[in-house]
């Protein structure tokens, strides 16, 4: 058995997205009106926005990719609208790029066929940024949620069998109302300490797959903060809806200091 901490810090997805929706807008505004106007400083100005705006797309791909692949919940309706978001985003690089390639090079004058891709690439920049902006103000992928007394982010990946007990944590690592987040092979289990011990339960909300890791904690009930759903986690139980299917609970036990789990 094996375990490996995991420090989650602020994600630079949402700081970076701003820099190639500006270059790209500003992009096709300078194509378009140094064309129309016949003002070659101003569509070699816009080419190389262009150039700037696929640029730092680009790079503000990685952290989203990170985001996408392990801050997003699996099987939720985030997960949905991030992949329609990293599709449409995808396309929009390609559109610009295709343009720029067509173009050849940022002081030619773009001609209709390059104008035309780039505008309906604004268009769906516009439509990705709207499904981005979701993600972070509906299912608060990539800020910084935390309640009071919840202490700083814990996350951990562990290697375990399903028919063995495995050490998630010390006694003493988390305070009462606190909780972290395990990665067991393929499945999200929270580990939380409540005034009667330790309990472990599913991470994902039987409503719309939001992380309950992610939620609130108080008096042995966990909340999603995406819709608001409220389980006992104890016996995982339903408190208040939308959710109306109670979550797995797992078998915690406290053993010469340490928390030991069982997956079943």
């Amino acid at each position: 058995m094996k375990s490996r901490a995991v420090v989650m810090g602020h994600p630079l997805h949402p700081m970076l997205i701003p820099f190639p929706i500006a270059f790209l807008t500003g992009a096709v505004l300078f194509d378009a009106s140094g064309s129309l106007r016949d003002l070659p400083s101003w569509w070699t100005t816009g080419g190389h926005l262009g150039l700037a705006g696929i640029a730092s797309a680009l790079v503000a791909a990685v952290p989203g990719l990170i985001d996408y692949l392990y801050t997003v919940p699996p099987d939720s309706s985030a997960k949905d609208r991030a992949t329609k978001h990293l599709l449409v985003m995808l396309t929009v690089v390609a559109l610009f790029g295709v343009a720029s390639w067509l173009r050849g090079g940022p002081s030619l004058r773009p001609d209709v066929t390059v104008l035309g891709l780039e505008v309906i690439g604004l268009g769906l920049l516009g439509a990705g940024g709207y499904m981005g902006g979701t993600l972070v103000t509906r299912n608060l992928i990539g800020i910084d949620h935390r309640y009071a007394q919840a202490g700083k982010w814990r996350e951990q990946t562990i290697e375990a069998r399903a028919d063995q007990a495995v050490t998630v944590a010390k006694r003493d690592e988390l305070q009462v109302d606190q909780m972290k987040l395990l990665r067991v092979g393929n499945k999200r289990i929270v580990l939380a300490r409540t005034e009667q011990g330790y309990v472990a339960f599913d991470d994902r909300c039987s409503h719309r797959g939001g992380s309950l890791a992610g939620g609130v904690m108080l008096c042995g009930t966990v909340q999603c903060l995406w819709h608001g759903s409220q389980f006992d986690v104890a016996t995982g139980k339903v408190k208040a809806g939308p959710a109306t299917k109670d979550i797995a609970v797992y078998r915690v036990t406290e053993e010469e200091g340490e928390v030991r789990m069982a997956l079943r």
